[in-house]
């Protein structure tokens, strides 16, 4: 493809190679790759349900050794809160309180949240804050009938003169209400980090956040840390990044030429959160959590998310323990017993190697064999049974090469016009819900390249609009997703009280998320 001398400048700014872009533009021209689901994974099926004495027992595991290891909490937190109150940014342009009644606005629009949200309003934990602006903004406020004083409610929560919440980042919305404050979403997460990922008594934890919102969260965490440290005796060591720009992806027309803005440059998206595994892959930690911004706990029930948590980083740890023994024996040449051992390990536990006959193979050809597949990252991913919410599912899928394994895939992912494989996608009994304890390291202490593991055909093109252009975006590899394809991985079943996601503003309003 011809780029011109702007074109090349733009990408050199970008720190994008023009092969780069012809290799994105390349994916538009080929399409989606579905995967290739072979059946759902399930209980005693690909994922394991630990019983309640062998929890104890890797949490033993996982406490007698945490001191000693680099722990790091890492978690995705560049949202923008405003997809939480998109049907309250409707009722604004919609609602008119002077001709309109808010219950028929409710039924026609028929969205159940809405409802939610007007009943138990006085439930929010940010309610007497909005409350507050509202009567002080606008005279007998007090006085007014109810649906004005709704109406001015989602004005003052939303917009700039109000409380402003659906143009800040999701992380730093009010998600608690304590007696003594709110706490937002990113202050949760340093409170639960304690009771997982503290070393010692020094937690590090990482946000990966909008260059935009950066400073606001560092205003955030001058407000909080300090707090904390005092109330707690923890120390907290808490980093930031933004997506690095040269994982944006070129967007393209709806006939694969490179789209172009009103000045002629070519346009470019974020990758979505696939483009993190770059950010993930510049930790330095021997143990790291990863969880969703939007998902944290209240009081009562921090003690039974640090059990799974920590049973989670248990059973890796124990994991790992073999898996590094195992490379050290094929390092100093293993016997034919040991080769048989390794072999059931990676196929009976790892879930590992299961197009390989390792009985078929060469004895020469065994070790290099067994390396190449004990020698990945490591995962663990907690998994919850399938109550209705959205979300990846854990499947086994057969790669192109013959392999199957254990993946984390996304129901675009899978081809619902082929019968068979849209009845597998059926049969999930289980979801991702971000819940993931990895390592990154080998077993020499080094780290892996995590790009080296990435299933680039995983990539996924949406229909999206510019402007009112209608155009083609890529999104790269998911970062559970195809970004950790070829990592070595583990589910296993958690409660669904672990998993609180604030998807809307009335998610906030569940008994999950009312602290008091």
């Amino acid at each position: 493809m011809n780029f011109s001398e702007k074109d090349i400048s733009q990408f050199r700014e970008k720190g994008i190679s023009p092969q780069k872009v012809e290799q994105q533009i390349e994916i538009f021209k080929r399409g989606n790759i579905v995967v290739n689901v072979r059946e759902a994974a399930t209980v005693r099926n690909g994922i394991l349900a630990i019983s309640e004495e062998n929890q104890e027992e890797l949490i033993n595991f996982y406490e007698s050794r945490k001191d000693n290891l680099d722990l790091l909490k890492f978690v995705p937190a560049s949202g923008a809160a405003t997809r939480m109150f998109k049907a309250f940014y409707n009722l604004l342009k919609e609602f008119d309180p002077e001709k309109d009644d808010l219950d028929e606005y409710i039924d026609r629009k028929n969205d159940r949240s809405l409802e939610t949200f007007f009943s138990r309003i006085k439930d929010l934990p940010f309610f007497d804050k909005v409350r507050e602006k509202a009567a002080h903004s606008e005279p007998g406020f007090e006085d007014m009938p109810e649906a004005r004083q709704h109406y001015l409610f989602v004005k003052y929560m939303l917009q700039e003169d109000g409380l402003d919440l659906g143009d800040q980042p999701k992380g730093l919305v009010p998600f608690h209400k304590y007696e003594d404050h709110l706490a937002t979403a990113f202050e949760e997460h340093l409170v639960e980090a304690i009771d997982y990922a503290a070393s010692g008594k020094k937690v590090r934890i990482h946000f990966t956040v909008a260059e935009e919102h950066r400073e606001k969260f560092e205003e955030e965490a001058q407000k909080v840390v300090p707090r904390l440290e005092r109330e707690t005796g923890y120390s907290f060591d808490v980093s930031y990044s933004y997506q690095d720009p040269k994982t944006d992806t070129v967007a393209v027309t709806m006939d694969n030429e490179p789209f172009r803005d009103e000045n002629g440059d070519i346009f470019f998206r974020p990758g979505g959160h696939g483009a993190l595994i770059e950010n993930l892959n510049e930790q330095d930690a021997d143990l790291i959590f990863i969880k969703n911004i939007d998902n944290v706990v209240i009081p009562k029930n921090r003690e039974l998310l640090a059990s799974y948590k920590k049973m989670l980083g248990g059973k890796l740890l124990q994991l790992q323990e073999r898996i590094f023994d195992y490379l050290r024996k094929l390092e100093n040449g293993a016997e034919k017993e040991q080769l048989e051992e390794m072999g059931n390990f990676l196929q009976n536990e790892l879930n590992a190697g299961l197009s390989v006959n390792f009985k078929d193979l060469h004895e020469q050809e065994k070790p290099e064999v067994i390396k190449n597949l004990l020698n990945r990252p490591l995962r663990i991913c907690g998994m919850v049974k399938n109550e209705g919410e959205p979300g990846g599912g854990p499947f086994w899928v057969t790669h192109k090469n013959g392999e199957i394994s254990l993946q984390i895939v996304e129901s675009a992912q899978i081809d619902h016009d082929n019968y068979q494989q849209s009845k597998i996608a059926q049969e999930a009994t289980h979801f991702n819900p971000v819940d993931v304890v990895c390592s990154t390291k080998d077993y020499r202490g080094g780290k892996f390249d995590l790009n080296k593991f990435v299933d680039e055909e995983t990539s996924f093109i949406a229909n999206k609009t510019k402007d009112g252009k209608e155009l083609k975006a890529l999104e790269l590899p998911g970062l559970w997703n195809g970004g950790m394809a070829h990592w070595n991985t583990i589910f296993i079943e958690v409660p669904v009280e672990t998993f609180n996601p604030v998807k809307t503003v009335a998610d906030l309003l569940k008994p999950s998320h009312q602290a008091q």
